[in-house]
């Protein structure tokens, strides 16, 4: 069964671009070194919650939009192989200061799925 890398972050709607952009050569990375998809989405229906939601798990601003995203792999042995590769790649080692979002809100975790259809 398969492995899934799941993402959670908010990013600056005036940075949107910047984070395409970025998102775009991150997926062609992971891609390249093994992951089955790779997939970014933009918050559309993500209303704030009372006690808890994703725009507070990210302490979104309200200038900032959620994202959502997820990276599928075979298995967690891929998974790791793979985010070896993802990390040691230089085409995703950038200034994190320069980032287009602030990493220190992103929540991420490795999930083992226990159902497919």
């Amino acid at each position: 069964m398969s492995y899934v890398d799941g993402f959670v972050l908010a990013v600056p709607k005036a940075n949107l671009d910047a984070y395409k952009k970025m998102a775009q050569m991150a997926g062609i990375v992971w891609k390249e070194h093994g992951a089955l998809a790779y997939v970014e989405c933009i918050g559309d229906d993500v209303p704030y919650g009372e006690v808890t939601s994703f725009p507070r798990a990210v302490q979104a601003k309200d200038d900032e939009i959620v994202v959502f995203s997820w990276v599928v792999y075979e298995s967690r042995e891929s998974r790791d192989a793979v985010m070896a590769k993802v990390m040691a790649d230089p085409r995703l080692n950038g200034d994190l200061s320069t980032m287009p979002f602030d990493g220190k809100r992103m929540i991420f975790g490795g999930f083992q799925p226990f159902m497919e259809l």
